[in-house]
């Protein structure tokens, strides 16, 4: 039995240790929010926190999990991921969407970290989030807006 929490909501499963987190979350905990990309940890969008940290939930076994706390998109009540949310919409970042609870998450974490990253450590962070649809600009435009940095005219 391992005990966890999502989201603040403890959870006991009685899975293989060495199941990815993924599954967990997908399968067992009917938590469709965090998606399916690769299954090798190279796309992102599977993306989650671990006790703050950005983790890919596709390789991470559950054994990691144990006694910790997994904070996935689908989060209430969480300001910074709130101002980030909005700031996607704002700039219209989402298109095909598929990597954007990925992509938010590792946001997230960056600005739980730097709560005012420049240019290049959004760059430096987000590296590694594939977005099919290339709205990369959006992203760090989005990133900036949402912890209220001044924006540069192009």
């Amino acid at each position: 039995m391992i005990k966890f929490k999502v989201d603040d909501i403890e959870y006991t499963v009685d899975i293989d240790e060495n199941t990815p987190l993924l599954w967990v979350l997908r399968d067992e905990l009917n938590l469709t929010n965090t998606k399916f990309g690769c299954g090798v940890s190279q796309c992102g969008a599977c993306t989650v926190m671990l006790d703050n940290e950005a983790i890919r939930a596709c390789s991470t076994p559950l054994s990691l999990v144990k006694n910790k706390s997994v904070f996935t998109i689908a989060k209430k009540d969480d300001k910074d991921l709130e101002k980030l949310q909005n700031a996607w919409i704002e700039e219209d970042v989402a298109q095909c969407g598929y990597c954007q609870p990925g992509q938010l998450m590792n946001a997230l974490a960056l600005i739980k970290k730097t709560p005012k990253p420049s240019d290049e450590q959004i760059v430096f962070s987000m590296n590694g989030n594939i977005c099919r649809c290339g709205t990369y600009n959006k992203i760090k435009t989005a990133i900036k807006i949402a912890t209220n940095k001044e924006m540069k005219k192009a």
